[in-house]
């Protein structure tokens, strides 16, 4: 019954099309994952609507509170994907396993199933270059006290070797003996002092480097297998510098990224109300109300990570680009 419910859903969606008017524009049903997902591919698909096509982006049921990529892309939803229902969902892992495994495939293969390339969306909120300007919208302070670029790169690099290996394991089906948790609590970056932060890299680089030494002398059969997939994962977009965009995107966002972003924001929150107590010169009222003020058009810096749309120039981003084009353009001819 939910395969027949499913079919007839993708039917009626194509029939409203063909009722309408031919200078009506097209409508095309997005299936995401969850609430957070709505604003982000909103947000990539306005600038595909034209006076042809529109979308509109929801969650994958109407009739009941299942969420997740399996939801929208694996059960009878993502069979009756097509020209006017199609899904838009975190690429995870599948897209380096490249096939691997089920879930892989399926996403794939499927071609009105667009991914987002990097991990997940939050991966594309932690785009480096765009993190000073999150600190800005959240303090409403543009003084750079914290080098987010270098940070992220030289994580990605401490990170890179092990991360490759990490992929080798799950290709090959090796999941229990170095699990994603495993790898998350090796690659967190802990006690970070934004002034010092190479003390936590450096502890980090031990961890990973003792990661690494085991894994070559308990899996000796990945010799001679982990530089060819390195260059198979370069095709892709794997780097060591961008490793981050790869990684799972939960992690990055509390236990690397916002490891920096509190302290930065919460030093320059400080910075701004030295300022405006210096610059007020002992009239308390005035202070006061400044601080008032200034306190009232605050956001948390959690909340502007999750509206950051200033990725729009990453690499992995105008492959989602180009594959809502490919999409688009198939579904026109």
């Amino acid at each position: 019954m939910k395969h027949l419910t499913s079919n007839i859903s993708s039917a009626y969606f194509e029939a409203a099309n063909r009722l309408r008017a031919k200078t009506r524009k097209k409508r095309i049903v997005v299936y995401v994952e969850s609430y957070d997902d709505i604003f982000f591919w909103r947000n990539v698909l306005s600038e595909f609507e034209d006076e042809r096509t529109s979308f509109e982006v929801m969650l994958p049921s109407r009739t009941n509170l299942n969420r997740g990529k399996k939801t929208a892309l694996m059960n009878t939803l993502g069979e009756s994907l097509g020209e006017y229902m199609i899904a838009c969902v975190d690429a995870d892992l599948d897209y380096l396993l490249q096939g691997s495994s089920p879930s892989s495939e399926k996403m794939l293969t499927n071609p009105y199933a667009i991914h987002t390339y990097a991990y997940a969306i939050e991966n594309f909120q932690c785009y480096a270059p765009s993190l000073h300007d999150v600190c800005v919208m959240a303090t409403l302070n543009d003084r750079k006290i914290f080098d987010f670029e270098e940070y992220l790169t030289e994580y990605s690099i401490i990170i890179y070797e092990l991360f490759v290996w990490f992929i080798w394991m799950h290709r090959n089906g090796r999941f229990s003996e170095f699990p994603l948790n495993n790898f998350n609590n090796i690659t967190e970056v802990d006690q970070l002092n934004i002034y010092k932060p190479f003390d936590a890299l450096d502890r980090l680089r031990h961890r990973v480097n003792r990661k690494i030494a085991w894994l070559q002398e308990n899996v000796r059969e990945a010799k001679g297998r982990i530089n060819p997939l390195k260059q198979e994962l370069e095709y892709l977009g794997l780097f060591p510098e961008n490793t981050y965009l790869f990684i799972q995107g939960h992690h990055l966002f509390e236990n690397v990224v916002d490891a920096a972003l509190t302290p930065v924001c919460t030093i320059l929150r400080r910075q701004r109300e030295k300022e405006i107590k210096m610059l007020a010169n002992g009239n308390n009222q005035q202070m006061n109300n400044e601080l008032a003020s200034y306190s009232h058009s605050q956001f948390q810096p959690e909340q502007m990570l999750r509206r950051n749309t200033a990725f729009k120039d990453c690499e992995l981003y105008e492959r989602v680009r180009k594959h809502v084009s490919r999409v688009l353009a198939s579904s026109r001819r």
